[in-house]
């Protein structure tokens, strides 16, 4: 996934100064270009109008269907065939079907976004064991846009789904002692696709393409392992109310407005709570049964370089009730809490984030600066998405990780942007 945010990044950094117009981001105007004939007002350049056809506020809704037959990463010796089959667990499947909307062609937000879409999905997995691992249903949250036009019709794009899966058969200890990767009954799903779309007539589009999925519980319980899937994707999606001028080539398209470069300030403050698992005798790791808090800040202020990417500082503060934690009679028996100063830290991390409608994606690469040593001394990464509430606020929900593979914990919260001079054409 931070592959996937890093190559978004730089595809799209090369936009940030192609736009030209002035603009004031008091006042936006949303425009649509002309289609087939357009009637230019003159004394308006920035909006043009289509007599048979009004865009303005409107969106093409969706409807899609998706076969994704999967490969089952081997992971770990469970999936190998150490199990109660005896056998390797490799073969998926999983059935989706997609709500979206997309903004109108050649209007602002459709040419500044390439096409954006975003909507909600349910999936149901089967994954060949039910004994074992269940068979899943994931209710998700997705975005999509296109990365390069191929011709008219034919289109190369991505699309992210996050959300989560609820009917997994977790670890227990009596029942179910093979399965040492999948430790809670519900858990988080993160998938990222590109696909080939080719619109086949003005209401269908065919896809066609690669999906990576992963499944996990955060760190929130033992075991952790989580399960890891590529495969392939075959939909259909139904355009509910797209019109065949979709298709034609506008004779002509107003400047978007050039982009207001400006520094705004996010403040975040989040929650969650981790398992821990402690190193006894002779590398031996054993679980702590307790569940302890989480709790943290980001202050991060970011330079806006356009329409789709802003980086930046991050100032990062985090108390963390795991941090540190020890066995007290070497067996894991008991286990101990250090003082709390010993369980906070401070730290720097770099900023970049992928800015589309309603959602942005981020990463973080920093290190604590400010700590009392043992888990706290740690390079860390971030992953994070934030969901617009309103123009200045918004939810998180974010993932830290630790030099690259190991889970930290969740980072489930609240933030606010101030100084935020970003345009809105889409909640226009």
């Amino acid at each position: 996934m931070i592959l996937f945010g890093v190559l978004l990044f730089l595809s799209n950094i090369v936009f940030a100064g192609e736009t030209t117009k002035n603009y004031s981001p008091e006042s936006p105007v949303d425009t649509t270009a002309a289609i087939t004939s357009p009637v230019i007002k003159t004394n308006i350049p920035d909006r043009l109008y289509v007599d048979s056809l009004s865009l303005k506020r409107h969106f093409i809704h969706r409807i899609g269907i998706e076969a994704r037959p999967g490969y089952i990463f081997p992971t770990s010796s469970f999936f190998r065939g150490d199990n109660a089959t005896e056998r390797a667990l490799e073969n998926s499947l999983s059935l989706h079907l997609k709500y979206s909307f997309q903004y109108h062609p050649n209007t602002y937000t459709d040419r500044i976004y390439r096409g954006a879409y975003q909507g909600i999905g349910i999936a149901y997995y089967n994954l060949y064991e039910k004994e074992q691992l269940g068979s899943p249903l994931a209710i998700y949250l997705f975005q999509g846009a296109r990365i390069a036009r191929i011709n008219q019709r034919l289109s190369l794009n991505y699309e992210w789904n996050f959300g989560a899966s609820f009917g997994w058969k977790p670890y227990d200890n009596y029942t179910n002692n093979f399965n040492k990767v999948i430790g809670s009954k519900v858990n988080a799903y993160l998938n990222t696709n590109f696909y080939f779309s080719w619109m086949l007539s003005p209401h269908f589009d065919f896809t066609t393409g690669l999906a990576v999925t992963h499944f996990s519980n955060g760190n929130t319980k033992f075991p952790n392992a989580g399960l890891n899937n590529i495969g392939v994707k075959v939909g259909l999606v139904y355009n509910i109310n797209r019109k065949e001028e979709c298709f034609a080539r506008p004779l002509f398209q107003s400047p978007i407005p050039k982009f207001p470069r400006h520094i705004s300030y996010d403040m975040v403050l989040f929650g969650s709570w981790r398992r821990k698992g402690v190193t006894v005798g002779e590398g031996q790791m054993v679980a702590s049964p307790e569940a302890y808090p989480v709790l943290g800040f980001n202050f991060a202020p970011m330079y806006n370089f356009g329409y789709k990417f802003r980086a930046g500082i991050s100032l990062d503060g985090v108390y963390d009730g795991s941090a540190n934690v020890y066995s007290t009679d070497g067996y894991g028996d008991e286990f101990s809490k250090p003082s709390a100063g010993k369980q906070m830290a401070l730290g720097l991390s770099g900023r970049a984030e992928y800015v589309m409608p309603y959602f942005t994606v981020g990463i973080g690469l920093g290190t604590n600066v400010i700590h009392a040593g043992g888990d706290m001394k740690s390079f860390y990464q971030i992953l994070s998405l934030k969901i617009e509430v309103t123009r200045s606020s918004f939810i998180h929900i974010g993932y830290n990780l630790q030099d690259f593979h190991d889970p930290n914990y969740l980072m489930l919260g609240f933030g606010f942007r101030f100084n935020n001079k970003y345009p809105t054409f889409h909640r226009r």
